[in-house]
């Protein structure tokens, strides 16, 4: 039998792709998509669509029992960047919807529950190189503090109340359909926008800056696929690690030339530099690989390639 599914967020970044991905999937009246805004057209006109706040628990009880919802993806938050300038905004946000969620599931409205991790739940004393699944977490973000309580939550929720709750910690995302969302990583989101409208692009973080990143559509997978896992196959109730490719913007910039050879890559780090000394380089997935065999598709020469004949078609100028 099908899931019938609740997506918190999903005019958002991963949520508007998600939302397209499992209505191909299940169907569009299985899924229904909520936010607090009718801000992409797109996902509101495609399906069953909701307006809907995650931090108020009434109004989210009655939608999922409205809909007879089984399975919720609660993919609401504010991110890196945003949330050091919005510090108490950002807290209650990420967590509020979080404990509406994890609460209505231990009442037995919802069967299960997607709701994502970070690689910035890792801070300045994590091992910076195949950073381990199990490791010192010492978050320096507000977003990575409230991701970092989120896991000891959703853990908690499984272990008192049998909760079914799935993590994984995203890295980076880039994708080609959503402009970046207030990240430290859309660097490489924007960086290819940048170099097909200016074929210039000034960095917010220095040339060397490893960063562990993935496709968008690598992401969604990761997603779909670990909800679609057997529960006795999720030994990790936390957050799984979750790994594709690492990279520099000076690599990044280096493989779009490759296609654009005028392009030209300055660097004026700011805040966001710190942000980003503090995450891991490369990510050791090895648990996800096994427990549920998560496997990636993209890498960087492949993410370019897609992101710039996309980006192409997307502004006509260009192709």
């Amino acid at each position: 039998m099908s899931p019938k599914i609740l997506i918190i967020g999903a005019c958002g970044q991963i949520g508007s792709e998600l939302t397209v991905k499992l209505r191909s999937i299940y169907g569009n009246d299985q899924v229904v998509a909520s936010d607090i805004s009718y801000n992409n057209l797109d996902i509101v006109n495609s399906g069953l669509f909701e307006i809907l706040d995650a931090q108020d628990y009434a109004s989210l009880k009655i939608c999922i029992e409205k809909y007879e919802i089984d399975t919720v993806y609660l993919m609401a938050a504010m991110l890196s960047a945003t949330g050091e300038k919005y510090p108490m905004k950002a807290w209650d946000l990420n967590m509020n919807s979080l404990f509406h969620v994890l609460n209505l599931a231990k009442e037995g409205f919802i069967k299960k529950v997607f709701w994502p991790s970070s690689i910035a739940v890792f801070g300045p004393t994590t091992p910076k190189i195949n950073t381990p699944q199990y490791t010192v977490m010492e978050p320096s973000t507000v977003y990575g503090i409230t991701k970092q309580v989120g896991e000891r939550w959703c853990e908690y929720y499984f272990n008192k109340y049998n909760v079914d709750v799935r993590s994984i910690r995203y890295p980076g995302i880039i994708s080609y359909k959503t402009l970046p969302g207030g990240g430290t990583t859309d660097y490489a989101v924007d960086i290819y926008h940048k170099a097909l409208s200016d074929s210039h692009y000034d960095c917010f973080l220095t040339e060397g800056t490893e960063l562990p990143m993935m496709f968008m559509d690598d992401a969604i997978k990761a997603t779909v696929d670990i909800m679609q896992a057997p529960a006795e196959s999720i030994k990790i109730r936390s957050a799984y690690n979750l790994a594709a490719v690492s990279f520099t913007p000076k690599e990044v910039a280096e493989s779009i030339k490759k296609q654009l050879p005028d392009f030209t890559i300055s660097y004026t780090p700011d805040f966001r530099q710190d942000i980003a000394d503090s995450w891991p380089k490369s990510i050791d997935d090895s648990e996800a690989r096994n427990h549920w065999n998560w496997k990636h598709q993209f890498d960087l020469e492949g993410i370019t390639s897609e992101m710039l004949t996309n980006l192409k078609k997307k502004t006509p100028q260009h192709s």
